[in-house]
Order: C-alpha cells, then structure tokens, then sequence
C-alpha cells in the first residue's frame, strides 16, 4: 500500500479527501461521509512510510519537532493535493485534498447569479467564507479563473500552500506561496502594493496584520479577495472586527463599511444523488448595509438580506429552503445544515 496507490483511489471514487493515521484504515471522504477503503489498519511503520514518502527533509524536521505542515503535491495522470500532515498521540497523520486539475467553470458551481456578476467589479473588498471542506477554495479559484480570462492586468496570490495553478491569459498571474515566496500572509499582503497589482487574493486571513492589510489594499482602489471560517455575512463581519484590540473597532468598522463589496457564506450540503450541493448565503454591500456595519448594528443584517433579493441577496436558511424545495436535500440535512433551526423547521411545516 503506498501513497500514489491510495490517492488514485481518491481520485477514481470521486472522493474529495484521504485521510491517514495510525490504528485505523485508510479513509476518505465521500457524499461528506469518511469511509474506509480498505479492512486494514495501518501500523505505525505504515503510516510512516505514506506520509513520509512525499516529505522533504526540511518538513520532517517541522514535524519532530511538533508543528503542522502544509504543503502540495502533483501525481502525474491523477490528480493534485492539498496536504496537511500533523502530530497526534506521537504519530504522523495527514488529510490530502484533491484538488483537480482543471479548475471548474463558474457557471457551474451553482452560485446565484449575484455572485458570478461579482467578476465584473474592479476594487474593493470580497470575502468567501465557509468551514473546512465547504467549498471556499474552488470558488475562489473559478472567480479567479474567470478573471484571468477577462481581465487585462496584474492578478496576485498569496496563498499556503498554492493550489489551483491559473494560467497566464488576458491577465498575468504570479502566485506566492508562503514559507516559499514570502514570509507570511501578512508579508505578502505589505509589498504587494509594490507589485503593481490590480486583484490581490488571499488564501486565508487569519491575523489581524492580514485583516488590517486587505482592507487598506481594497481602500486604495485595488479588487481585494479573501478567505475566512464563518458560517454568515453577519457573523463574518463581527469575526473581522472583533479581531483588533476594542479602540481600534470604530475605525475598522468606518473602513470595512467603505471597502467591503460582499460576503460570500457557503456550505457543502449531501444531496440525493450522493453528491453534494452548493448552499449560499450572499450578502451584498448597499447603503443600508454600509450603515449598518458602521454604525455597529450588525445584528440587523440578516433583516437586509431576507429583503434584498432584488440586490441579489439571499440568506443561508433560505438558500437551504430552495435546495429542499427543488428536490436536491432532504429534510433532515436542510435542518442540520440551517442557522436557525426553528424557524427553518416551522417552513418546512408549511410546504
């Protein structure tokens, strides 16, 4: 059993993740559900031998010394992966995200309308959001793919590690990956401004530096995208402003209300086919929404975009609603996958 044996299984189940650890099978993620591909149990020499036969020595270094590592492989005529190899009980274990070679068009993702015209915009700040394994990275990557095709300029990434690959084509794309390209995320968001940009992406904002960074960048008129792990527009709002120190909050909030464009929540939610559709929450900046967000009334939000439909706005629970509506979800996953249960629960007693 070796490594390139098991993610070309991966990739010919259709799975999205492989996972490896020590005492258990090897599994992977399929339909949402982690699903043993084999009735063996690794041993520990197992285990060490997959992970270790895509590690460089450097990295091996990282993980004795008891850090996480992230980085990407290519396997020839399969597929590439994300990885992520981490310590527990003493042991290596690692998750591998396929990660296709073709980047899928936008129009089929199954985003609203709202969010594909978002690619039109020239500045200003976009943020995708979701949990682990909802679907931000692809996303990103389409949005991203569709502007290097229809914009005629400077597109910059930082991300750890890189993923999709984009070609050069209207636009020119130079990806920095962290640890490699540059020092941090916030390193690279400093000296972009000197890179001549015009789209700046974001793997992941994860510190206030990156935070404070992307919003400047968006303020100074360039098109800023990025990534968090929120599960709403209002609670990822409140996520960006909570991260810097309270006298500082009133200022963020004045400069988000101005550079921020959109929120984009996502969900990845277990269809009938066994596959999984795209459930999202879209949240669009209007004056009223800028108002809101500077006057620290966030809590409101989800209020606006229950009737800005017209500005190609949707809620969450709604988004959900329709999936269940055109026969896509059951009933079950449209309540556990909703915000608020209880209200999702008393319309779907209506239908």
């Amino acid at each position: 059993m070796n490594l390139n044996d098991l993610l070309k299984k991966t990739v010919d189940e259709n799975a999205s993740d492989l996972h490896i650890t020590v005492g258990s099978p090897p599994r992977i993620r399929k339909g949402g559900k982690l699903i043993p591909i084999s009735n063996d149990k690794l041993s520990l020499e197992d285990t060490r031998k997959i992970i270790e036969s895509e590690i460089s020595q450097t990295n091996k270094e990282k993980l004795v010394n008891g850090s996480e590592i992230d980085y990407s492989i290519s396997v020839p005529g399969v597929s590439r992966f994300r990885v992520n190899v981490f310590n527990q009980r003493g042991n290596f274990a690692a998750a591998y995200r396929r990660l296709p070679y073709e980047i899928p068009s936008i129009d089929s993702l199954g985003l609203p309308q709202s969010v594909i015209d978002l690619t039109s915009r020239r500045k200003g700040l976009i943020l995708i959001t979701g949990t682990t394994g909802s679907g931000k990275s692809t996303t990103l990557a389409s949005i991203i793919y569709k502007l290097t095709q229809e914009l005629e300029g400077h597109i910059i990434t930082i991300e750890d590690p890189i993923e999709y690959l984009y070609p050069h084509s209207k636009a020119q794309v130079n990806q920095r990956e962290v640890g490699v390209d540059t020092v941090s995320f916030a390193s690279g968001l400093k000296s972009a401004l000197r890179q001549d940009p015009d789209v700046v992406v974001v793997g992941e904002l994860r510190d206030v530096e990156s935070m404070a960074a992307a919003i400047t960048i968006a303020e100074t008129g360039h098109l800023v995208f990025g990534t968090l792990h929120t599960n709403t527009a209002s609670g990822t709002i409140n996520r960006l402003v909570d991260a810097f120190p309270a006298d500082k909050q009133d200022v963020i909030r004045v400069n988000l209300s101005m550079s921020l464009l959109a929120v984009v929540a996502q969900q990845l939610v277990p269809n009938k086919i066994g596959g999984r559709s795209l459930a999202a929450e879209v949240m669009i900046s209007t004056p009223a929404i800028q108002s809101l967000i500077r006057e620290n009334n966030v809590h409101q939000i989800d209020n606006y975009i229950k009737s800005g439909s017209n500005d190609g706005m949707i809620r969450m629970d709604d988004s959900l609603l329709n999936l269940f509506k055109m026969g896509e979800i059951t009933m079950e996953d449209t309540l556990r996958y909703s915000i608020d249960q209880k209200s999702v629960k008393d319309q779907l007693e209506k239908l």
